[in-house]
């Protein structure tokens, strides 16, 4: 076999064992968040929008569901429960045109609950991390940074965005 052909193959098998793993870590994130939605009462999607909320937001409730992918209708429902939690508040946006437009915000203080049931993965990630050079850690960081890009593109393809 010609050394090209072997270089390629073997860049081909480890491709395909690097998506294999995403795929891992994906079903592997998935059930630590239902355990985590769990522990906490959250529905999974509840937690991913409380998440998204807390990152990105404050959000009105339309920008929520486009960055969420759900149906305004699902987004009042899952809003309607974490403001009943305490995990979000609905205030009127003084900005807006619109004098009924609200924006959603995460409660200050709520979400160090949901770092604490997280401490045994964030303590486990800085474990893992200890053992990576600053070099390396860039190196993941970035290759992280352009697979949710990747992420991102693949679902705005998918809903037409």
């Amino acid at each position: 076999m010609a050394p090209a052909t072997d270089t390629a193959q073997r860049r081909r098998r480890v491709t395909l064992a690097l998506k294999e793993s995403l795929r891992e870590l994906r079903n592997q994130l998935s059930l630590l968040n239902h355990q985590v939605g769990g522990r906490l009462k959250l529905k999974d999607v509840d937690l991913d929008c409380l998440e998204l909320i807390a990152s990105a937001g404050p959000l009105t409730p339309s920008a929520l569901a486009r960055r969420a992918g759900l149906h305004p209708a699902t987004v009042t429902g899952i809003l309607d429960r974490l403001e009943r939690g305490g995990w979000v508040a609905r205030e009127r946006d003084p900005e807006a045109a619109d004098r009924r437009a609200v924006t959603v915000r995460a409660v200050r203080g709520r979400t160090g609950e949901v770092f604490r049931v997280y401490s045994g993965m964030n303590s486990a990630m800085d474990d893992l991390c200890a053992g990576y050079t600053e070099e390396e850690l860039v190196l993941i960081a970035g290759f992280l940074r352009r697979t949710t890009e990747a992420g991102r593109a693949a679902t705005a393809e998918l809903t037409g965005e």
